[in-house]
């Protein structure tokens, strides 16, 4: 499964519970503009049974936040067997995990998406390995966001694109009211993440109707 360069994509991360995930995938439609995402915390609670449920519901692009640092081949390989298209390494591993990472995704017919959650310059980072992944996600992390004061990098999407025609994510902070941001800062994909009740950051709450919610969503992302 690929994504098309030029296209727009919303991307929605389940962190919480197998329960979650049971009661809402059911109610986002079937659109090849939407990824989902077995979130870390997700995958952390319910190991590769949780990233295999959602797979059960979801017949698209199914992301695994593994957020590898070491070992790269043997966490692709459990990802791809639970049924996830794609996965994720941390932008801070060594140069060589970044470049085992995205040759064993390439193997095994996943997406490459390298997270740049604390890396001070996503492009300097990329300029020694000898593989491009398929996606670099500008992330702010969800600690991050009780600062007011540290925002989205979006300049670094600019920076990235100066060299290399990998598709952009950003995360950190969006709703689902404003994720049309994203894409007029440039990015490729929007992710926007399911928070409970008593979660204080941005995001998708988990008890709104999201049969009304993600065609409001889709609307921003366009076609």
């Amino acid at each position: 499964m690929s994504l098309k360069t030029h296209k727009r994509y919303v991307q929605i991360a389940f962190n919480g519970t197998a329960r979650q995930v049971r009661r809402i995938l059911p109610q986002i439609p079937n659109d090849s503009r939407i990824i989902i995402e077995a979130g870390t915390p997700y995958i952390k609670r319910t190991g590769m049974g949780g990233v295999q449920l959602i797979r059960r519901y979801w017949r698209g692009l199914v992301v695994a936040d593994i957020k590898v640092t070491d070992g790269a081949a043997l966490e692709v390989i459990f990802s791809a067997a639970a049924g996830a298209n794609a996965a994720t390494v941390m932008g801070s591993a060594p140069v060589e995990t970044l470049d085992f990472f995205i040759r064993f995704c390439s193997q095994h017919g996943m997406l490459s998406m390298i997270d740049m959650l604390g890396v001070d310059n996503p492009l300097r980072k990329m300029l020694p390995m000898k593989n491009k992944p398929d996606v670099v996600v500008i992330h702010k992390g969800r600690d991050e966001e009780t600062n007011k004061h540290n925002i989205i990098r979006y300049k670094d999407i600019a920076k990235i694109r100066s060299k290399y025609d990998a598709m952009i994510a950003v995360a950190g902070g969006l709703e689902h009211e404003n994720v049309r941001k994203a894409y007029f800062n440039g990015a490729d994909i929007a992710i926007l993440n399911v928070i409970g009740a008593d979660d204080p950051n941005a995001g998708l709450h988990e008890n709104e109707d999201f049969r009304q919610i993600i065609p409001s969503v889709l609307s921003q992302v366009g076609y």
